[in-house]
């Protein structure tokens, strides 16, 4: 997902209901031009707001996104851009939204908040996972090129979930690249609407993983094969048996513990075609680290 293509005019015509939404906001109930957010109430009338309390105003997305979250014109396009998968609306009149396409006033306060992009904190990003977890570099560039992953300003890596064809996204997993072991999602992430994945789209086999990490060190070793992440254990998401009903051949590649095992079995009774292909060792990044 290159998003580069997509000019700062038209960026700024992002609804700028479409970004308070996106960034958590609420509509205050009483004042439908009055909103409350991580700033503060904002007045908004038509592409111009107004924070009172500030004394801070402007005109246009990129402007609003910059207030919002602090942040210079550079990082505030990168972050708009990370929603324009799913198509950017004509002009501000069309309040399209930019993850789910439905109207951004009826999007509920739990709508996904990507971290900011900080590509000063890449280079950590990189080492730990070139380093610690023994991926292939070409791989990690394929990725960054794609939108699929990012380093946030905590020096998080970000595995961006996606869905549909559009490979709009739907959630992220987070991971901590510090001494102590760290993962998350970010906030208003759907595991049930779409997933991490890497591979090429002419293959017909898909490993399930429990993880981004284990994902790409499956796709390593196997990369006749498409590996996507369940974002944990799950034996039955939703989007499953659509790809089994499109003829994909379906691996079941979880840990190799109790859990996995248990899902994996669980996986097999509900969608009898699915197979397991477990790990040599606890998990695909472990079997990958070991062969080194």
């Amino acid at each position: 997902m290159n998003f580069d293509h997509f000019p700062p005019d038209r960026l700024r015509a992002v609804p700028l209901e479409t970004v308070l939404t996106l960034r958590g906001a609420r509509r205050d109930p009483h004042d439908r031009a009055k909103w409350h957010t991580e700033r503060g109430p904002l007045s908004v009338t038509g592409c111009k707001f107004m924070n009172w309390h500030q004394n801070r105003g402007g005109g246009g997305a990129i402007d609003l996104v910059m207030h919002l979250a602090g942040v210079n014109y550079g990082t505030a396009l990168r972050w708009l851009r990370t929603y324009a998968s799913a198509g950017l609306p004509a002009s501000s009149q069309v309040a399209a939204d930019l993850v789910g396409g439905k109207p951004a006033a009826a999007r509920m306060p739990g709508a996904l908040r990507l971290p900011l992009p900080a590509p000063c904190r890449l280079a950590r990003v990189r080492q730990y996972l070139t380093r610690r977890r023994r991926l292939d570099s070409s791989l990690l560039d394929t990725l960054l090129q794609a939108g699929q992953l990012y380093a946030d300003g905590h020096a998080n890596a970000v595995f961006v979930l996606v869905a549909g064809k559009a490979q709009r996204p739907v959630g992220a997993e987070l991971r901590g690249t510090g001494r102590r072991a760290w993962r998350g999602m970010a906030s208003g992430s759907n595991k049930d609407l779409g997933y991490f994945w890497i591979g090429t789209r002419a293959a017909r086999e898909i490993v399930l993983c429990e993880s981004a990490i284990d994902a790409i060190s499956c796709f390593q070793i196997h990369p006749q094969r498409i590996c996507i992440s369940t974002s944990g254990v799950r034996a039955d998401p939703p989007w499953l048996s659509v790809l089994i009903a499109h003829g994909y051949t379906i691996l079941c590649g979880f840990d190799a513990d109790h859990p996995g095992d248990a899902a994996a079995a669980r996986m097999i009774a509900l969608h009898p075609t699915v197979r397991r292909l477990r790990p040599s060792a606890h998990d695909w990044n472990n079997v990958l680290t070991s062969s080194r």
